[in-house]
């Protein structure tokens, strides 16, 4: 068994020789499960990943939608993920950067998905959390809404939901609420 420690050892001592000394990050689970499910990712041609602080920071990034379909058709939506290092156990943190006119996506950015609330489960993985937000803009939910103003004005009157949704993404007020242009 002491010699397997030496193996070890030596084998750490080598690795650190050839990075010039410097000593090699141990990645976690999370970190492991992630670089996996990143390396699997199966994306729509209107998503796209990108990590701002380098492709050495892999729990967190954000992703694109540009949806090609339905009433946020031509808008791009920016979303952050924030990954924790017991993931898969725990959901990613995921966060809309783009101010949106949505029933279930707050004026915060807080995201009204059940599988990054209640439904999560350690076999769900990024690929799903991106599709989930992908069918959020496709499919809106008034029934399980963040933002009951838009939700009650889908379910009741969906062509006053669709000006307000089109007015937001050009840039213009929504009631008392500014949106920022997203086409």
């Amino acid at each position: 068994m002491i010699k397997l420690f030496k193996v070890k050892e030596k084998q750490r001592e080598l690795a650190e020789n050839a990075s010039n000394g410097v000593p090699i990050k141990k990645q976690s689970a999370g970190e492991l499960r992630l670089h996996k499910d990143i390396s699997e990712l199966n994306l729509p041609k209107s998503c796209s990943i990108t990590f701002p602080n380098g492709k050495d920071d892999l729990m967190n990034f954000e992703v694109s939608i540009r949806p090609d379909e339905g009433y946020y058709l031509g808008g791009t939506f920016l979303f952050s993920f924030t990954v924790s290092p017991i993931y898969p156990h725990e959901a990613p943190k995921v966060k809309c950067r783009t101010k949106v006119y949505h029933p279930n996506i707050d004026l915060e950015g807080n995201v009204c998905l059940n599988i990054l609330r209640e439904d999560w489960k350690p076999v769900l993985n990024i690929n799903t959390v991106i599709y989930g937000l992908y069918h959020l803009f496709t499919e809106p939910n008034d029934e399980d809404p963040l933002n009951h103003d838009a939700a009650a004005v889908l379910r009741d009157n969906p062509k006053l939901f669709e000006s307000n949704v089109r007015r937001a993404m050009a840039g213009g007020y929504v009631g008392p609420t500014f949106f920022p242009r997203c086409m």
